[in-house]
């Protein structure tokens, strides 16, 4: 049996607590009586909510039930134990304490944006310790080990479709419904992934020229930044060149945009945008969790 790390299992409940407290707010205190439909399980709940009175958390959690266990064998025993925590906890929050905030009644757009940002840092939260509020994200990955050739973002795509028009059609039955149920999908995703990957987003440049050293000390020296040299030949002339790696943040790329075509006026210089950038120099990647 694996020990249990009672200072990391303690980080995730507070984790927990915070992120599911924000997403209770985005969908109750936000998406609950605004009239519009929202992707996943929470969308489901929501329909329940509207068409039998059943609480959001208590409806998420029936949803739940069977898709764990038939999941169960696909997601592992840790993300699995790890998943359930997360879900009962924003479960209750939602049914008993977002209940007790007042409830936002004014633009239904300002309240479309404020569930998708609000729900975008919970769930992001919760995905960065290993953990998921279970429903749709079981589905998706069962259906992912069962269809490995189907990429996650076309399964959740498909998913939060079917959830919004169901929504749309059976419940709502207003074609602008379905546009702010849209908004708030594409929102919420994109404020997952700035928080994920964004904020330590930056630039990866490969320079290649017949200069690597010089260009690899001018970077270091102007910037700060360490860089590796790639040894390649040209297709065409067949000429070997220096490929100069380097990564860097945004402010810093332009100094060695400057570097590169001032010591090599003739050096082919690529810029990529880097989601994240990991180690020394850049944000420590944490141990285990």
């Amino acid at each position: 049996m694996k020990r249990i790390n009672w200072k990391e299992a303690g980080v995730d409940i507070l984790v927990d607590i915070a992120a599911g407290m924000v997403i209770a707010v985005g969908i109750y205190n936000f998406a609950l009586y605004a009239n519009f439909p929202v992707a996943g399980f929470s969308g489901m709940a929501i329909i329940l909510y509207h068409l039998f009175g059943i609480p959001v958390g208590a409806g998420t959690i029936i949803l739940n039930v069977p898709v764990a266990i038939f999941c169960y064998k696909f997601l592992g025993r840790t993300f699995f134990l790890k998943s359930v925590k997360t879900m009962i906890i924003s479960s209750f929050l939602m049914d008993y304490v977002s209940p007790l905030l007042p409830v936002y009644d004014g633009d239904r757009l300002l309240a479309a944006l404020c569930m998708g940002v609000l729900t975008g840092i919970g769930y992001a939260l919760i995905f960065m310790r290993g953990s998921s509020t279970g429903g749709q994200d079981f589905i998706s990955m069962a259906i992912k080990k069962v269809k490995p050739h189907m990429t996650l973002g076309v399964i959740t795509f498909v998913l939060d479709m079917l959830t919004i028009l169901l929504g749309s059609v059976l419940v709502f039955k207003d074609v602008d419904g379905f546009i702010y149920g849209l908004i708030v999908t594409y929102l919420m995703a994109t404020v997952m992934d700035r928080i994920m990957y964004g904020i330590d987003e930056g630039k990866m440049t490969l320079i290649v020229t017949g200069k690597g050293k010089e260009m690899a000390e001018q970077i270091d020296q102007y910037s700060g930044r360490g860089s590796t040299i790639i040894r390649g030949t040209g297709s065409y002339t067949g000429q070997e060149k220096d490929i100069v790696m380097c990564a860097c943040n945004n402010k810093e790329m332009y100094t060695i945009k400057r570097l590169a075509r001032r010591i090599d006026p003739k050096a082919f210089t690529i810029i990529m945008e880097s989601n994240e950038v990991v180690g020394e120099g850049f944000k420590e990647e944490p141990g285990d969790l």
